[in-house]
């Protein structure tokens, strides 16, 4: 690749990094339209790609928020993580049997939910953030808690995996909607949760030759600068405005992705 390649997959990688630091899993909503446009990659391999930039930001991210202090809610976090790495093995074989437009329709879709219920979160529509679906006896019960968890984080590695999303944009509304995580915890969680997932999610790929080594290194090292900065930046935030932005970016990423694949 020629340099000014290589600093435009760094530069992806960068903006990607700040927003799935930012969103707790978030990068591909980036990295994924962003290789869709620059490189000739088929739409397989630029998911199988993207997880691999994903490992950085999981990284990353997780050892800024550890290290500023940021919560984690382990409790929820280590089955998501066993269910999760089962799932992202799954789900890197699944998306070879997915049509092309089907790919682009679903990645729209979960772009498109998972920032609707974050903005309206943040307006006090609807459920108000903080609020939990299951009931406060049902949360407290572990065995309840761990298998409905595990089931949970198969599903995000799954789709994770088959999209090259991260995850983020599963895990953070469904541990805030259905747990009552507050924002800030539920992204330090899904960075942790991230991190096996996105691996096991990249080895599956670089397998069974669904992902581009020399693409996702460059992508992944811009990531790790990026996702410092928007670790940053999402601790120092206050909870109604992080969920006003997310929900904001991950619409108007729909809208794109929507936009896109009407004038294709």
């Amino acid at each position: 690749m020629r340099p000014r390649e290589n600093a435009t997959l760094a530069g992806v990688g960068v903006t990607g990094g700040v927003m799935g630091a930012l969103l707790g899993g978030g990068t591909g909503s980036v990295t994924v339209p962003a290789l869709d446009r620059l490189t000739s990659l088929g739409r397989v391999t630029i998911h199988g790609t993207s997880t691999i930039a994903n490992i950085s930001v999981a990284a990353v991210g997780a050892t800024v928020y550890a290290a500023r202090g940021g919560a984690v809610d382990l409790g929820t976090g280590i089955p998501l993580m066993a269910g999760g790495i089962a799932g992202a093995v799954f789900g890197a074989k699944l998306v070879l049997h997915i049509p092309e437009r089907a790919l682009r329709v679903l990645f729209a879709a979960v772009l498109l939910a998972s920032g609707g219920k974050l903005l309206l979160d943040a307006l006090g529509v609807g459920l108000a953030s903080g609020s939990a679906v299951l009931p406060d006896g049902l949360r407290d019960n572990p065995a309840v808690v761990i298998p409905f968890t595990v089931a949970l984080g198969m599903l995000v590695g799954a789709w994770s995996s088959a999209m090259g999303l991260g995850g983020g944009m599963l895990t953070v509304p469904a541990l805030v909607l259905l747990f009552g995580v507050d924002l800030h915890t539920a992204v330090g969680t899904s960075l942790v949760v991230m991190l096996p997932n996105s691996i096991a999610g990249a080895l599956a790929h670089l397998r069974q030759r669904t992902a581009s080594v020399p693409v996702g290194l460059r992508v992944g090292g811009g990531a790790a600068i990026g996702a410092v900065g928007g670790a940053f930046l999402s601790l120092a935030l206050d909870e109604r405005v992080l969920g006003l932005l997310l929900g904001t970016y991950l619409l108007l990423m729909s809208g794109r992705e929507l936009l896109r694949l009407r004038r294709r």
